[in-house]
Order: C-alpha cells, then structure tokens, then sequence
C-alpha cells in the first residue's frame, strides 16, 4: 500500500475494496458512505457521531449502526482509520491518512485538539537512541481540562 497521506480517495477507496476481498466481504454503498464521510471530514468521530452523519449526508441509504461499528473495525485493523481510547466514554476514529500529530483530550467534554512540535518528536528519537532501541511509530495522548471547560467551571463556582 502507498503512502496513506498521498492516497487519492479512489486510490483509498481501491484499497478498501481489496481489504473487503480479502475478508469475504460484499463492497455496499452502505460502506462506501462510511468512508467517503471520514474522508471528507478531518474531526474525530465516535461511532455513534458518524452515524449520525452518514444518515445524514446519505437519507437514501438505508444502514445500521452495527454496519458502522463493523466498517471502523475493519478499517482499524487495517490501518486506514485510527482510534482514540476515551475510557468509558467509547472511542474516537479518524482517518490515517493525515501527518503524524498527537493530541491533547479534554477529560470533561472529550475535546480533541491535534498538535504537531518538531521538539517532542526529536526527543523521543533521542530517548529511543539513548535506550538502543529503535522506534517505529508512537501515540501520544496528553488529558487534561480545555479551556472552554475550565472557563465554564470558573462561571459556575461564581
């Protein structure tokens, strides 16, 4: 498979269509409109979320929250859609063919804020250099409170 962040999305959706193949499984429109709405949109989605926007942007179609449930996890296992473990809140997807980043998550309303710094990422391969050991790919997830909690809080104990 070529570079996720240089895919076309008919070079995704071909990829797709293999992976289906592969597991036995039909190609449907159904899971088509869950793909091209991850696509489509870069924010993070739980499975429910995407739903949502998939009856949405799709009323013709008729499909279940079980058939997205199942096209995530395939997607996941096969590289092409990451998660974010949010406890007991459930999960968060978004597609893999973005640049590396981390993330910053607000343990209150479970904001998602996506950052990049050049210096963590030196760090890390310094840390990884230090220890002999080679390192081939990481997640970085940072909880704590977001402003727009913190200043709801704040006007709340007024």
């Amino acid at each position: 498979m070529k570079n996720l962040e240089t895919l076309t999305y008919d070079e995704l959706l071909a990829e797709f269509k293999n992976i289906l193949k592969i597991n036995k499984l039909k190609f449907t429109s159904q899971r088509e409109a869950i793909l091209s709405t991850l696509y489509e949109n870069s924010q993070h989605f739980t499975s429910e979320n995407l739903y949502m926007l998939v009856k949405q942007k799709h009323p013709e179609l008729s499909i279940g929250i079980a058939t997205v449930y199942r096209t995530l996890t395939l997607l996941e296992e096969n590289g092409l859609v990451s998660s974010i473990s949010l406890g007991i809140q459930g999960k968060k997807f978004e597609m893999a063919n973005k640049p590396h980043h981390d993330h910053l998550i607000c343990k209150s309303c479970g904001k998602i804020i996506e950052f990049e710094n050049e210096k963590i990422e030196e760090l890390q391969q310094q840390i990884a250099k230090e220890n002999s050991f080679v390192l081939t790919d990481h997640l970085m997830q940072l909880y704590g409170i977001c402003a727009e909690c913190q200043k709801s809080k704040a006007n709340n104990t007024i």
